[in-house]
């Protein structure tokens, strides 16, 4: 799959998380995983190992906006 944009990259993005959860950021952590729920909860962009047809940068990217909507709401 490498190369052709279908890769699911949740894993990674929740390792950057965790990464972020053990440093110490426990709030920039606490987003990322919010916003990693939101994505799948909505069931809208995903790829196709999660039933979706989303490419990675897609999902990607919904993730990084939902990361700015919850960030500017608190």
């Amino acid at each position: 799959i490498a190369g052709q944009g279908i890769a699911n990259p949740i894993a990674a993005i929740w390792s950057a998380a965790m990464l972020l959860d053990f440093l110490g950021e426990k709030s920039s952590a606490e987003l990322i995983m919010q916003a990693i729920k939101a994505v799948t909860g909505e069931g809208r962009v995903l790829t196709r190992d999660l039933g979706g047809h989303a490419t990675t940068q897609a999902v990607s990217e919904e993730i990084v906006s939902k990361i700015k909507q919850q960030a500017n709401t608190n």
